[in-house]
């Protein structure tokens, strides 16, 4: 566990969320404007073969403003980053018109070859030029596709080395990472609540955030758009029917996840 944030201190009150426009990073973007004083936000076209979720961002952080007013005032510029090249080098099925399935090596076609790395290279980049000490992701360990760039093992490293290449002192935020999906959605109710309205943030996100492989913006479920069949929406599907089996438990805001 990191050091607390201490909101006295101006640059330890300010975060940059690498924000897709997903179900994870719209709920860790709303984690960093519960806990920061000032937030932003970074994009990244790295190629993918669907421009639905970069639309889903302007969606998500348009809705955040309009309906938390408390969180308004932190939520500052967004950055859009285009690495379209990084995807033509580490073609996947997301960046390629390649079937979902899993590969020789154990890991899924999805998979693209150090993309959390890359995102934290330029996030950091940023982040130094911004004053921005807090790098917030939304990896997650314990309902993943089986990609070794989101253990916080890797990200712990990543943290190290950002900060002796930089001499800086970054910290690589991951407030997911010892959560399931379910507790996710419990998560997104929760700090809905602290904002202002919990079932708002669970709505914003189902209506809003797009994760789905397929791209698809045209069925919606009661847990979001989705082709319904993709792994990224099975997961998600689970998530949300366990959260509701559950009688929709509240979920404690985690503390900093960081060495």
């Amino acid at each position: 566990m990191g050091a607390m944030n201490d909101l006295s201190d101006p640059a330890r009150g300010k975060a940059l969320v690498l924000f897709s426009g997903g179900q994870d990073s719209s709920v860790c973007l709303a984690w960093a404007l519960d806990r920061y004083a000032h937030v932003e936000t970074v994009g990244f076209d790295y190629g993918q073969r669907h421009a639905v979720e970069l639309q889903a961002r302007q969606a998500v952080r348009a809705r955040m403003i309009e309906r938390f007013p408390a969180w308004a005032g932190r939520l500052g510029d967004d950055h859009m980053l285009d690495i379209s090249s990084f995807g033509a080098v580490a073609e996947s099925a997301l960046t390629a018109d390649r079937a979902i399935e899993m590969q020789a090596n154990g890991l899924p076609s999805t998979f693209v070859p150090g993309r959390n790395l890359v995102f934290f290279v330029y996030a950091a980049a940023l982040a130094d030029r911004r004053g921005l000490k807090a790098l917030v992701g939304g990896m997650c360990e314990t309902d993943f596709s089986g990609y070794p760039d989101c253990r916080r093992e890797t990200l712990d490293a990543m943290q190290a080395a950002l900060n002796l290449g930089m001499a800086q002192d970054f910290t690589i935020e991951t407030p997911l990472m010892w959560l399931t999906k379910a507790e996710t959605w419990g998560l997104a109710a929760t700090l809905g609540e602290k904002g202002g309205d919990g079932a708002a943030l669970v709505d914003l996100i189902v209506a809003e955030s797009h994760t789905c492989y397929a791209g698809d913006r045209e069925h919606l479920h009661p847990w979001g758009y989705g082709c319904g069949t993709c792994p990224a929406c099975e997961l998600r599907a689970k998530g949300y029917e366990d959260w509701i089996a559950g009688g929709r438990a509240a979920v404690a805001i985690p503390e900093s996840v960081a060495p």
